[in-house]
């Protein structure tokens, strides 16, 4: 007797619930884990919404627009509105994964293509830091599939949606010019492509793109700064295999991002060989050239221009982020693959997707708990951003009088303090001034301000290039924060002083 999984089953009769079942598991998820288990937010996340307080436009920053999403969640729903965000930037890109999957190649094969894509890191462990490339993913999975449906499927009404998520990538991710350049470029080489152009739609979208496209350019004037003494570089000698080694290091990066992805397409490819019979194939009726086409030049092209793109400009991962070159992995493969898919290890290979989604989320506590005990190694989510904001602004207004309304210093230390900190204070980048344009000096001496910064030791000196930077500073006793699991670790001491504002009282006994 034949036995069928019950998520074979699924994919072959109902993918559209065995899609929602998967996005929806994978996005509480990792809304929960950082929720529950983070005590600092992840990566840049504290960054990018200490400088999205302000509201950013210009000036040394990227395009803006995650800077902003990001501080609008924030505001409504605290951490668990960005954390939620990014999920939501996940569902929208797997659900539209799943629409051109449908559409190209059949649904059934658009929801293998999605649980595929649990199989590449980029959309899993690192989402809940928000940032310019969570979003432009999700961004960029809207502008594909709503290119198909103009093009391919003749929906007038497509070019519009189209317009607008090619107008939000332009405001996100310097990337975006890859892609809607390669789009441009494919339109024109393509008979579906040329004949769309005949219609008024896509003149009317590309007039309106003309205004947004020149605001993007001011932007790339950052990526403009740094091109110029790479071209110098170009000229030596060595540059050649340079530049080589950087380029190859990102395409294997990138390769290895689809490590689990590769697992779950050797089992069911029947490697390694057992005696049990595949589950009858899931079959779709044959797609046309177009859409492999499409497909595979969407999915391959451009991780090829931006990694060869950040090495032109010295960077040192691919312009715009990894997540949004690998939408379209998972459809591509799934397109590889053939008309009719026999799914080998069937058992084995459930187990092996629901470990590739259960098992990085489970260790993140592990290890939270396990690591400060055995390798020492301190983890920024461990560090304890509330004592750490509550600490140094209830000082500062006890001192003052006045709540704390700018923080400087050592620039992640200072964006934690100024994310939980009761009054939410400006951060000031004192290592490079012009990012945080909306502070100056006038500003630091009339409002006062807290500068940390970490330290080893129990000395009240600061750096040299903090005191050079704040030569008003009174520093203080270094204060030592407790980690929420503090193992062999070193004690955690913020090194730290006060710029007291003009018009504050003077402290008792002075």
């Amino acid at each position: 007797m034949l036995f069928v999984p019950l998520y074979v089953e699924g994919i072959r009769s109902h993918p559209s619930v065995v899609f929602w079942f998967a996005s929806l598991a994978q996005a509480v998820l990792w809304v929960l884990v950082p929720l529950l288990c983070y005590a600092a937010p992840p990566g840049e996340l504290p960054s990018l919404l200490a400088v999205g307080h302000q509201f950013p436009l210009g000036g040394q920053f990227p395009p803006p627009l995650a800077y902003w999403v990001g501080e609008v969640a924030f505001r409504i729903a605290g951490l668990f509105g960005v954390y939620a965000l990014s999920q939501l930037c996940v569902l929208v890109t797997y659900w539209c994964v799943f629409a051109l999957g449908s559409a190209t190649i059949g649904a059934a094969h658009g929801a293998l293509a999605v649980l595929l894509m649990t199989g590449i890191s980029a959309f899993t462990v690192p989402t809940p830091d928000f940032g310019p490339a969570v979003l432009t993913m999700a961004l960029w999975a809207v502008v594909l599939l709503h290119y198909w449906r103009a093009v391919a499927q003749k929906r007038p009404r497509s070019w519009y949606v189209l317009g607008c998520a090619a107008a939000l990538i332009l405001l996100a991710s310097n990337a975006a010019i890859i892609l809607l350049g390669l789009l441009a470029l494919f339109t024109a080489v393509t008979k579906p492509g040329a004949a769309a152009l005949r219609a008024t739609e896509p003149r009317i979208v590309a007039t309106a793109l003309v205004g947004v496209l020149f605001a993007h350019l001011f932007w790339l004037q950052g990526l403009g700064d740094g091109l110029g003494p790479t071209l110098a570089r170009l000229r030596g000698a060595s540059a050649a295999g340079e530049n080589t080694v950087a380029w190859l290091r990102l395409v294997v990066a990138i390769v290895l991002a689809h490590a689990g992805l590769a697992v779950l397409v050797v089992l069911a490819s029947g490697w390694p060989r057992s005696r049990a019979q595949p589950a009858p194939a899931i079959a779709r009726l044959p797609a046309d050239l177009f859409a492999f086409t499409f497909v595979k030049v969407f999915a391959l092209v451009p991780a090829l221009l931006a990694t060869i793109v950040a090495v032109l400009v010295g960077d040192h991962e691919p312009i715009g982020g990894a997540p949004p070159l690998l939408v379209l992995s998972g459809l591509a493969v799934v397109a590889a693959a053939g008309d009719n898919i026999a799914l080998h290890h069937q058992r084995i290979l459930g187990f092996a997707w629901a470990g590739l989604l259960l098992v990085p989320a489970l260790f993140v506590p592990i290890a939270l708990i396990a690591l400060p005990w055995t390798t020492g190694a301190d983890l920024r989510v461990a560090q304890p951003a509330a004592a750490m904001g509550h600490f140094f602004a209830e000082t500062f207004e006890r001192r003052t009088g006045h709540p704390l309304a700018i923080v400087g210093g050592d620039e992640r230390t200072a964006a934690l303090v100024a994310l939980a900190a009761p009054s939410r204070p400006r951060i000031y980048i004192d290592a490079n001034p012009a990012r945080s344009p909306w502070i100056n000096a006038d500003d630091i001496r009339k409002q006062g301000a807290v500068v940390v910064w970490p330290t080893a030791d129990t000395s009240p000196t600061p750096p040299p290039e903090i005191k050079a930077h704040f030569p008003d500073l009174i520093p203080e006793v270094p204060h030592l924060f407790e980690r929420p699991i503090q193992g062999r670790l070193p004690p955690l001491r913020i090194g730290w002083g006060v710029i007291r504002p003009a018009n504050a009282p003077a402290p008792p006994g002075q």
